[in-house]
């Protein structure tokens, strides 16, 4: 359901005084007029061309000229509510504070644009009902941390504000353990090492992450497992937890995740080699996963194997 009322908000720009500075943007003068809007929101309203300058669809860049009519028509209102569906979901540990489940491939972890149903946020309500930590929002609630689409393996879920708060303090302070196995396609030259390179927005494919200068601080070290001709297995340990850290840095080696289908440039970065080699996701799977338990102060550490289709890629490519 959806509010279906449109409100339809109409400015005049003002005639500028001589000596005034240059004209304003489109995205600053609505800023300056529309404090009841955010800049992200004023910036998406702009992208979705729900503002008009003189009855035309402009960049947020566009400078304005006196008497010009700008005219906002705000969406109606989305109801944003998150309904529990029956999904399966392996829970691997559940108690009053928190959960740890081992999600699946192909599962996305909290609902977002494009995707309002079927995500590990519908799945927690179902089987954890409506006791989960609201600091992340409606939209995610007890989502401590999160995993790609495509990867499989292990997250804890808050079930309380205070439980939530202690575990992302953990996360910050590096406190937490986090260890993948990631099949990836290429060679290392090393058995191990440790790669410190900065991750930010791709400067051209904003959907991308890339390794940039302004980047955030981003640490992960690798260990070979096991080689194969043009293929490497290696389990990686996050310092940091920037968005697709493994996949960005592993790349920056060369060595793209298997089947992966943003970095991997190389042969199994399609979805046709993924139906070749009968993958659900790309093979990078969250396998160990370690915190102190909030509560009691306890250590936890969970582990979990990995998947049916990483296990006979693995046993196919290495013995």
């Amino acid at each position: 359901m959806e509010d279906s009322k449109i409100e339809r908000i109409e400015l005049v720009v003002d005639q500028f005084d001589p000596g005034d500075a240059p004209p304003l943007r489109l995205d600053q003068f609505l800023a300056d007029r529309l404090s009841q809007f955010s800049r992200a929101r004023i910036q998406k309203f702009i992208a979705d061309g729900e503002i008009l300058v003189d009855g035309h669809v402009e960049k947020a860049s566009h400078r304005l000229r006196p008497n010009q009519k700008v005219v906002l028509n705000v969406p109606p209102v989305k109801d944003t509510t998150v309904h529990a569906e029956a999904i399966p979901l392996d829970i691997v540990y559940d108690d009053d504070h928190l959960a740890v489940v081992n999600k699946p491939a192909g599962m996305v972890t909290h609902p977002g644009a494009g995707v309002q149903s079927g995500t590990l946020v519908h799945a927690l309500l179902h089987h954890l009902g409506s006791s989960l930590s609201g600091i992340s929002g409606i939209l995610r609630p007890g989502i401590v941390h999160r995993l790609d689409k495509d990867t499989s393996g292990l997250l804890v879920i808050a079930k309380d504000d205070l439980t939530h708060r202690q575990l992302s303090r953990q996360i910050q302070a590096k406190m937490a353990g986090r260890t993948y196995l990631a099949i990836l396609e290429g060679e290392l030259k090393q058995d191990e090492g440790e790669i410190k390179a900065p991750i930010g927005r791709h400067p051209v494919h904003r959907k991308k992450m890339a390794i940039v200068a302004t980047g955030k601080p981003a640490e992960s070290h690798f260990t070979v497992l096991k080689r194969a001709p043009g293929f490497v297995l290696a389990e990686v340990k996050l310092r940091t937890g920037r968005t697709h850290q493994i996949r960005v840095h592993m790349t920056s080696l060369n060595c793209p995740v298997v089947g992966d289908l943003v970095y991997n440039k190389k042969t199994t970065g399609s979805m046709a080699a993924r139906g070749r080699l009968q993958l659900h996701g790309h093979a990078l799977h969250a396998t160990k996963l370690s915190f102190f338990h909030p509560a009691n102060g306890r250590l936890l550490e969970f582990e979990a194997e990995l998947p049916d289709d990483l296990k006979r890629l693995s046993i196919r490519l290495f013995g």
